[in-house]
């Protein structure tokens, strides 16, 4: 397989603490637990939070002797748009899976990779100040009013994309830290998103809950995934894996849901 043939998965939002990051690891290690090649790249590297968080994973499997699925990753620190597409294509070669993680700030690479995207993703909190990134709502009425400038941006850059090669790139907007209880914002949140939704064409669907156990796994890089290595788990952190699964499902991916048709047969 081609890095041309790899499924790109861009985590793009640019405004910061969505998750965004928490999730493109997560979702690249359920990839790579389920037998796919993948390979992760972290376009920012300030905080270079996918690297530390694999590299914490990588030290983790050397002290305990044991075998954690884990992504190739680099971080990108070039200074040039030229330095960039080599990185990926190089990165990407041989793959099922590149994922990108961006920098949660107006960046030009993110910019970039969003537009070579075959899905992208953008995590966010179940408020609207994060709506506010994709869509201006009315102050007494809660309608939408108008796109905002990112919506405007990644609306034109996948007609762009249509046009210029007939790939179509599927957005979808991930509705991080979801309250367990049903409140008036929630929903509020929920109808804006899905008036949005119609007239730019992403598609939403649940992400993962606020939980302080993401924030305790970073250290030793490991995930809800990781059984038998997390010792006993209480409700909340089973609740959590299966948010995680069922997350990676809707995401929809291609060679995802065509391997789960293939087991589905072979039973």
């Amino acid at each position: 397989m081609s890095g041309s043939q790899a499924h790109i998965i861009v985590f793009a939002n640019e405004k910061g603490g969505t998750g965004k990051s928490t999730t493109a690891v997560h979702t690249g290690v359920a990839l790579s637990a389920m037998g796919h090649k993948v390979a992760m790249l972290d376009l920012d590297p300030r905080q270079r939070t996918v690297t530390r968080y694999l590299e914490n994973r990588a030290e983790t499997a050397r002290r305990r002797g044991i075998d954690l699925p884990t992504p190739i990753f680099r971080v990108f620190d070039g200074a040039r748009e030229d330095d960039l597409d080599a990185a990926y294509k190089e990165l990407a070669e041989g793959m099922d899976f590149l994922i990108v993680d961006t920098p949660g700030r107006d960046d030009a690479y993110a910019k970039y990779m969003a537009a070579r995207s075959n899905t992208l993703v953008t995590p966010m909190n179940d408020s609207f100040v994060d709506f506010d990134l994709i869509g201006q709502v009315d102050a007494e009425s809660f309608k939408v009013k108008r796109l905002s400038f990112y919506a405007e941006l990644i609306f034109e850059a996948r007609k762009t994309r249509a046009k210029a090669d007939g790939v179509t790139i599927d957005w979808v907007v991930l509705r991080n830290r979801l309250q367990h209880l049903e409140a008036r914002n929630m929903r509020r949140v929920g109808e804006a998103l899905i008036e949005l939704s119609k007239r730019v064409g992403f598609r939403v669907i649940p992400g993962l809950s606020e939980r302080v156990v993401f924030r305790e796994l970073f250290p030793s890089g490991l995930t809800l995934l990781d059984k038998g290595q997390l010792g006993d788990l209480g409700f909340s952190h089973l609740a959590a894996r299966q948010e995680l699964r069922e997350m990676v499902t809707g995401l929809a991916l291609p060679l995802v849901e065509q391997r789960a048709e293939a087991g589905m047969s072979a039973a």
